[in-house]
């Protein structure tokens, strides 16, 4: 076998072993109003990059975030569960995947508020978006993207 072909079997192997393991992490369930056309925009996101998505509308967001201790500080306008962890809003894919790679010993992450640019909002992007982890202790900076 040539070193060429051997190296395109090795990739092919170790994109397969990994999507086995994407898989069982990408699946998602968005919390969400029935109304909102920039949470269907997130999950569209999600199913674009592979996720599978299942999607709970909610009349009254309010007792789902208190449910998930999500603090108001931090609250955006939809809520997913993935991976045993909370994210809140309109949270970039690369944060995402480093918290489902990473495994911390936190409740999730979130972005609050809407902001332009994000992951199924529109407009353009002002600044780096934070993202806060969310602990027993309160929020704490976890990224800047």
């Amino acid at each position: 076998m040539s070193m060429k072909r051997a190296l395109f079997s090795a990739v092919i192997a170790a994109t397969m072993v990994y999507s086995g393991v994407a898989a069982a992490q990408m699946k998602a369930m968005v919390y969400k109003s029935p109304y909102c056309g920039c949470c269907e925009g997130y999950v569209a996101h999600l199913e674009k990059e592979g996720f599978s998505v299942v999607i709970k509308n909610v009349e009254n967001m309010g007792p789902v975030k208190r449910s998930m201790r999500v603090p108001d500080e931090l609250a955006s306008c939809h809520t997913m569960v993935i991976g045993g962890y909370i994210v809140e809003g309109h949270v970039p894919l690369a944060a995402v995947e480093r918290l489902l790679a990473e495994k911390p010993d936190i409740i999730g992450i979130a972005l609050a508020g809407m902001p332009l640019g994000s992951p199924g909002m529109n407009g353009d992007k002002a600044g780096p978006f934070k993202i806060y982890a969310i602990t027993e202790a309160g929020p704490k900076l976890y990224m800047e993207l």
